[in-house]
C-alpha cells in the first residue's frame, strides 16, 4: 500500500517565521515515515516557496527548486520547477499547513488549499481568519454566551482611550500572535507609543482592558462533537509579558514566565476550562486543532484571550505539552491531525 503523500508547509513572511520553521523541524522528527511520505516547502521571508530535502538550516539554498501548490485542481499537488527550467508535478494527498500569524491562520492559504482540492490539517478559511482577528473572535464567542474581555477597535482618528475603559489596558496588533506588537499600557502616555508598536504589524489595532486573572490555555482535538482535550496549562509570569517566542533560547526556558501542565487549579475548574474550551471551538467553527486560552479571574469566572488555529509545535510550545500530558505524544497527534484532514476518524 503508497504512503499518504503529506506536504509539509513552513516558514511564511509574518513575524512568526522562526517559529513556523522550529515547528516544521519537531514535526519531521516525530512524522511516522512509515505510514506517510513527507514533503517539505520552505517559504521564505521574502515569499519565494522551496522544496527542500528537511527543514534546517540550509533549506533557502540555491540546491532547493522553487515549487508552488497549484490552485488547479486537476494537478491536486505541487509543481517543481528544476534546473533546466523543466516542470514536474508531485501528487499530493493532504497539505499540513505548519505556518503561524498571517499568511497560516488568517484563511490566506487555506483558500489556495480549497482551489487545489487537497485535503488540509487544521481549520477551514472562515474559522482561521474569524479567530485571527481577535475582535471578530470576541464578537463570535459573545453572542455564544462566553464572556471576553472589554475591548475597543481603534480607529484612526481616536488615537485616545475610549470612555468605557479605563488603565490599565493592552493595546494589540488585532491579527498578529506570539505576543508581536502587544504592549501593556499604564497611563495614558503611554498609548501612542504602544499603538504605533502595534500598527507595525497590522494596521487594525485593538485596545483591550486589562484582565486580572490567571492564564490559563486547553489544547482541542477533533471536527464536530467528537473532541479530544488536553490537559489545561497555566502560565505564571514574573514581570512583563508572555513572549517565549520572542526570547533568544527559549528551548532553555522563559525569561519570565513558568508554563504548569496540569495548572494548578482545583480538578473541577479544570474540567470546566476543558468544556469552555471546546465551546469556544464549536462557536468559531474550528476544526482538526487549536488552542483555546483564556483568564480565570478570581471569582471562578472564565473569559476568552484568545484562539490559535495552528499553534507551535516547538519543543517549548503549549499545545504538544498540554497534549502530551493527556496520553497523546507528538507522533500521534501529526497521525490524527492527517486522519482527519482526510476524513477519517482519528
Amino acid at each position: 500500500m503508497n504512503r499518504p503523500t503529506v506536504a509539509i508547509l513552513f516558514g511564511g513572511r509574518s513575524e512568526e517565521h522562526d517559529v513556523s520553521v522550529k515547528s516544521a523541524i519537531e514535526i519531521a522528527a516525530s512524522i511516522d515515515t512509515k505510514k506517510y511520505e513527507p514533503i517539505y516547502i520552505g517559504i521564505t521571508r521574502s515569499g519565494a516557496w522551496r522544496m527542500c530535502e528537511r527543514p534546517g538550516a540550509d533549506w533557502e539554498s540555491n540546491d532547493c527548486p522553487p515549487a508552488v501548490i497549484s490552485p488547479d485542481a486537476a494537478t491536486h499537488g505541487v509543481l517543481v520547477v528544476e534546473k533546466n527550467g523543466a516542470c514536474r508535478r508531485v501528487h499530493v494527498d493532504v497539505v499540513f499547513p505548519a505556518l503561524h500569524g498571517k499568511g497560516g491562520e488568517d484563511g490566506a492559504i487555506q483558500g489556495l488549499l480549497e482551489l487545489s482540492g487537497i485535503p488540509y490539517v487544521g481549520c477551514d478559511i472562515e474559522s482561521s481568519a474569524t479567530c485571527l482577528d481577535k475582535s471578530l473572535a470576541y464578537i463570535v464567542t459573545r453572542h455564544a454566551g462566553i464572556a471576553t474581555p472589554e475591548f475597543f477597535v481603534l480607529d484612526l482618528a481616536q488615537p485616545a482611550l475610549p470612555q468605557q475603559l479605563s488603565y490599565p489596558v493592552f493595546v494589540k496588533p488585532a491579527r498578529s500572535g506570539s505576543s508581536f506588537g502587544v504592549t501593556k499600557v499604564e497611563g495614558e502616555d503611554e498609548l501612542d507609543a504602544a499603538i504605533a508598536s502595534a500598527r507595525k504589524y497590522d494596521g487594525k489595532v485593538l485596545i483591550e482592558q486589562a484582565v486580572v486573572a490567571i492564564e490559563v490555555g486547553c489544547a482541542v482535538l477533533g471536527n464536530g462533537p467528537d473532541l479530544i482535550v488536553g490537559e489545561v496549562d497555566q502560565i505564571t509570569l514574573s514581570h512583563g509579558l508572555f513572549r517565549i517566542h520572542q526570547e533568544a533560547e527559549p528551548e532553555k526556558g522563559s525569561e519570565n514566565a513558568v508554563i504548569t501542565v496540569p495548572a494548578e487549579v482545583p480538578a473541577e475548574k479544570r474540567a470546566e476550562i476543558q468544556h469552555t474550551a471546546k465551546a469556544i471551538y464549536t462557536a468559531l467553527g474550528c476544526r482538526g486543532l487549536a488552542r483555546v486560552d483564556m483568564f480565570l479571574q478570581p471569582d471562578g469566572r472564565i473569559v476568552l484571550n484568545e484562539v490559535n488555529t495552528l499553534p507551535g509545535f516547538t519543543s517549548y510550545s503549549r499545545y504538544p505539552r498540554m497534549m502530551a500530558a493527556a496520553g497523546i505524544g507528538l507522533t500521534d497527534l501529526i497521525d490524527r491531525f492527517i486522519s482527519l484532514a482526510l476524513g477519517r476518524r482519528a
